[in-house]
């Protein structure tokens, strides 16, 4: 069944549980999708993403993802499915498939072939979002990079994508510049169609909320969803002391799990997720390696100075 997507909110990307034989723990996964889906107030789950380690897993992985997301919280959120290929007609596929699964919205990453000078012809961003489009008409989230990694689009070609694809509604805003995010957060609120801005800066994501998002879509919130929410909550209501109260709670996590290299973060939540007695193992795919003995006793001090428990990592935040 599919429910229908309202791009605010707080919306979770689960993390991908393994086995040490790296097969996808099915048990350990639906736990975590129950886990997840159960903190009151979040919008939405995501699944075959950066979190679930989607660059390592194949097309019947990522359908199996997504039958077993759709199994456990399907009837209770909107699903958002990642779209994740160089190719557009990969991604329109990979688009496809997720449609007839029950998916509520699709997250389309940009492809790895523009990092070679993609910034210099818009007409291929805006053909590879034309061919999703004719292949879907799911609501589209476009994932935005940083301009330095080669994968994030000029903010003018951003804003013709958003008006030339109809079915775009949002923006999972990760181009890591503050001037630039409000930038877009200003122009993509102002188009006659407006399309909402969805944070996934985690590390600044007070600052980022208070700039007018419309919500956020973040690995962390495999973790700390119900610290997200009272967050969101807080500066949406104005109350500026609340949120600073709830950042605070926030503060020892970004260290522990966005400190360099960045590339360990999801690798990092799931530490933090088998020190709080909610994930058996810590198993990541290759080329990600175990973190170190030290690392793991770092996320496990961030952990307790958050004040996360077993019980209370995903209870309402008072």
């Amino acid at each position: 069944m599919k429910l229908p997507f309202q791009p605010k909110g707080v919306i979770p990307a689960c993390l991908l549980p393994f086995n040490a034989d790296m097969s996808i723990d099915e048990p350990g996964f639906r736990g975590h999708l129950r886990d997840v889906g159960s903190v009151e107030g979040i919008t939405a789950v995501t699944v075959n993403a950066h979190a679930s380690e989607v660059a390592t897993c194949t097309i019947a992985e990522q359908e199996r993802v997504m039958e077993i997301t759709m199994d456990e919280v399907g009837d209770r959120l909107p699903v958002v499915h990642g779209v994740y290929s160089d190719g557009s007609h990969l991604a329109a596929d990979i688009a496809r498939r997720a449609e007839r699964q029950g998916a509520g919205a699709l997250l389309v990453f940009p492809s790895g072939t523009f990092a070679s000078g993609g910034a210099m012809r818009p007409e291929m961003a805006l053909g590879h979002f034309r061919t999703i489009r004719e292949a879907t008409d799911l609501p589209i989230i476009v994932f935005q990079y940083p301009l330095a990694s080669g994968l994030g689009y000029p903010v003018e070609t951003l804003l013709r994508i958003c008006q030339e694809i109809d079915t775009v509604v949002a923006i999972k805003d990760w181009c890591n510049d503050t001037k630039q995010h409000e930038r877009q957060v200003r122009e993509l609120h102002a188009l006659p169609r407006r399309i909402s801005v969805l944070s996934t800066h985690s590390s600044w994501l007070l600052s980022s909320l208070v700039l007018g998002c419309d919500g956020l879509l973040s690995g962390a919130g495999s973790v700390i969803a119900a610290l997200q929410v009272a967050l969101f909550r807080a500066v949406q209501a104005g109350d500026l002391e609340a949120a600073r109260a709830v950042a605070d709670r926030i503060y020892p996590t970004t260290g522990a799990f966005y400190d360099p290299p960045f590339l360990d973060m999801h690798n990092r939540m799931k530490e933090a997720l088998v020190y709080l007695g909610r994930m058996k193992a810590a198993h990541v795919r290759p080329p990600l390696m175990k973190l170190s003995e030290a690392e793991i006793a770092k996320i496990a001090r961030a952990m307790d100075a958050a004040g996360l428990s077993p019980e209370t990592v995903y209870a309402k935040v008072a």
